[in-house]
């Protein structure tokens, strides 16, 4: 009588592919795996918000550095930021506008982001030019803010006759680079809207791009939160 001998299969590894040790490593990191499943656009696009946000946290952090060591008096925001409307002065009322289209424009952002979840090009892309619009209205909004403060106030970069000369400087420095973001948005947006109507990228599958472009648009809504909070209800 035949005897069997059955040996024992060797301890599982959970990958039947993957070597042990140093050779093990070389051939994962050479194999070309993901190793983190998230698409190359939306990680490249979260390292630059990251890098983005120590910028504003910068700037927001130098202007309240100022504004407590200043010994001049600070100008008092309510009146300077604010619109002689029916023979009284109301304060900060183009700002509260500013501040409540931006917000809006989060809302339709975070809209044509479902539509495009649910491949939905044609209302995604609308929607995209309708945050596009309104991100052109804040913009055009700021830009009557400067021409304001410069032509009647005469606010100056180096000096201010309300009070502290480093209030211009802030302002300008601050209220000026997020205008740049959110200009720069306003074309993202409009350059995916166009692209999604188009059918530029059917040939992927899926419309990411416009949660990409999303993360950049909320970033910037966020930012002015923070900007709306420390310098002009401070």
């Amino acid at each position: 009588m035949s005897s069997v001998t059955v040996r024992a299969a060797p301890p599982s590894t959970g990958t039947p592919d993957s070597a042990t040790g140093l050779r093990g490593l070389v051939a994962d990191w050479s194999s070309d795996r993901q190793a983190f499943h998230v698409a190359w656009g939306k990680a490249m696009m979260w390292f630059f918000l990251l890098s983005d946000t120590f910028v504003f946290g910068s700037f927001l952090t130098g202007y309240m550095a100022v504004r407590m060591s200043t010994t001049v008096p600070w100008p008092n925001p309510s009146e300077v930021f604010a619109l002689h409307v029916g023979g009284a002065d109301v304060p900060l009322l183009l700002i509260a506008v500013m501040t409540f289209v931006l917000i809006t424009s989060s809302g339709t952002m975070a809209m044509a982001v479902n539509c495009a979840y649910r491949r939905d090009r044609v209302n995604a892309a609308r929607l995209m030019f309708v945050t596009a619009a309104f991100g052109a209205l804040f913009v055009g909004m700021q830009a009557f803010e400067w021409t304001k403060l410069i032509v009647d106030e005469g606010v100056r970069p180096w000096g201010n006759p309300m009070g502290a000369a480093q209030f211009g400087s802030s302002f300008f420095m601050i209220t000026g680079f997020h205008g740049l973001h959110v200009s720069a948005g306003v074309i993202y947006l409009l350059v995916v809207a166009v692209r999604l109507l188009r059918g530029r990228y059917e040939s992927r599958g899926h419309y990411q791009i416009v949660e990409i472009t999303g993360l950049y648009w909320h970033f910037v809504d966020l930012v002015w939160v923070f900007i709306f909070a420390l310098f002009y209800l401070w």
